[in-house]
């Protein structure tokens, strides 16, 4: 009975599609008989697997019209919609502003930082940044640094992201000036004897985070440590509180935890690399706005488009999807919300031609229990970016490569799979998902999306899906 269920619906290709005893033929019936053998009810999946060069072969077919949640996979529709919106090459700039006075190397005034709503922006940029303002022949500013990220609205938690808020630097804050993700690393290291604290850094150093540091070091390689992130009221920046053991012998430790207030976080970094080229502050750091009369004394920009999705893509980073969505939103009106966005997205989606009562689509990143797809609904994104020259290098680069790198480094090593499979990864309790391409030695290359909702533990899902696509590959 259990078979007679899991493909009643399974497979809607006839064999005589490819004739009986063609090659796809048998590879379909051997990805069935895997398939069954899981045990894994049909129901609680949505598969789908192409060749072709117009996907015109259909290999493998379960459910694939049925909606389910996507998780991260939803990040491959943010994608193309930023694709086509902002075309390779594009970047995004971040500024630097002078109001007042200059006499003798003294800025009487306000120094403004100016927020494009790079999602790419890290201590590199920031280094570029204040080098260019360096050559202005600035070395003081006897007044205020202010923040301007009025491009994008002040919401930095979107309502469409799931309820409850972590700080872990996957559920980062957005904001137009943002800076090293809106995260901050925590390393630690035992000190040289026990009993003593372990010897704990930020990185990046600056005012706006506060630590705390409850640690002691002990003898072995015991490793228990933690990290607690408060944020402070009002202009306050956030505490880090990092509590717990470390052994001599263990290896250094480190955290990543979001910060709450990306434009004073970013202007607290600013203010700390200016001291660190002797230029100095004497005032606060402040959220405001560009001042009319106020004049531009450098600038950064970002990395190109196709790198900032290589970053969405290849670590499933929910930050940036928001950040490339509230862009697509400025492009209709400012100040920017998730929402426009969104709506941007799904407008891509719809000329795409995906059936609606297949889509739900409603957070760019995935993080959310409310986005709906079918796997022939992702397939049929998968393949315009496929077909589409203009966009197919750089969206394929962007994606996670088996046993190399990204979310997939530690997965499909083996000789058979490693390098030849090509997608993005979706996870959240009861949801396992992956979308991409897989390529063969004969140059057969193999669109395939992966979907399941249910009690399975995702690490045998994730296995599953592995030992099918290698399957596919062999």
């Amino acid at each position: 009975m259990k078979t007679a269920i899991l493909f009643s619906c399974a497979c809607l290709i006839s064999t005589s599609a490819f004739g009986a005893k063609s090659p796809a033929s048998d590879l379909r019936k051997r990805l069935e008989a895997k398939i069954q053998a899981s045990g894994v009810p049909a129901a609680n999946m949505s598969l789908y697997i192409t060749s072709g060069e117009e996907g015109d072969q259909i290999i493998l077919d379960v459910n694939s019209k049925k909606g389910l949640i996507p998780a991260s996979i939803s990040k491959v529709a943010t994608a193309s919609a930023a694709l086509e919106v902002f075309p390779p090459g594009h970047k995004f700039k971040t500024s630097l502003w002078v109001d007042g006075d200059l006499k003798d190397g003294v800025l009487k005034g306000r120094l403004i930082l100016l927020g494009g709503g790079d999602p790419s922006f890290v201590s590199e940029n920031m280094w570029f940044l204040v080098n260019q303002f360096l050559r202005s022949g600035i070395k003081k500013i006897d007044g205020d640094i202010l923040v301007d990220d009025s491009l994008f609205d002040d919401v930095r938690y979107d309502e469409s992201r799931e309820d409850s808020r972590v700080d872990r630097a996957y559920d980062a804050p957005v904001g137009a000036m943002s800076f090293n993700w809106n995260s901050v690393n925590v390393f630690t290291r035992p000190a040289a004897a026990p009993g003593k604290p372990a010897l704990v850094f930020l990185d990046p150093e600056n005012g706006y985070t506060k630590l705390v540091n409850k640690t002691v070091t002990v003898a072995g390689s015991v490793r228990d440590i933690k990290v607690e992130r408060k944020s402070g009221q009002g202009a306050a920046g956030d505490t880090l509180i990092v509590s717990g053991r470390i052994g001599t012998k263990s290896d250094e430790i480190v955290v990543f935890k979001n910060i709450t207030k990306p434009d004073l976080w970013s202007g607290e970094n600013l203010k700390s690399f200016l001291a660190q080229r002797n230029v100095e502050v004497t005032g606060k750091v402040l959220a405001g706005k560009l001042p009319k009369k106020a004049e531009k004394a450098a600038e950064a920009e970002s990395k190109s488009i196709e790198l900032v999705i290589a970053d969405m893509n290849k670590f499933s980073n929910n930050y940036v999807a928001e950040m490339l969505t509230k862009n697509m939103a400025a492009m209709d009106a400012k100040p920017a919300g998730l929402a426009k966005g969104v709506q941007r997205i799904n407008r891509h989606l719809k000329d795409l031609g995906l059936p609606e009562e297949q889509l739900a689509f409603k957070n760019p990143s995935g993080l959310t229990r409310d986005n709906r797809l079918s796997a022939f609904a992702m397939w049929k994104v998968l393949n315009h970016l496929k077909t589409d020259f203009r966009v197919q290098p750089e969206f394929l680069m962007s994606l996670p490569i088996s046993g190399v790198d990204g979310t997939l480094k530690s997965r499909m090593k083996s000789p058979k799979a490693q390098r030849w499979v090509r997608a993005k990864t979706g996870l959240l309790t009861g949801v396992t998902a992956l979308a991409g391409y897989a390529g063969r030695e004969d140059g057969k290359v193999f669109t395939f999306v992966f979907i399941h909702n249910g009690p399975q533990e995702g690490s045998r899902m994730r296995s599953l899906f592995d030992d099918w696509l290698t399957s596919l590959i062999d």
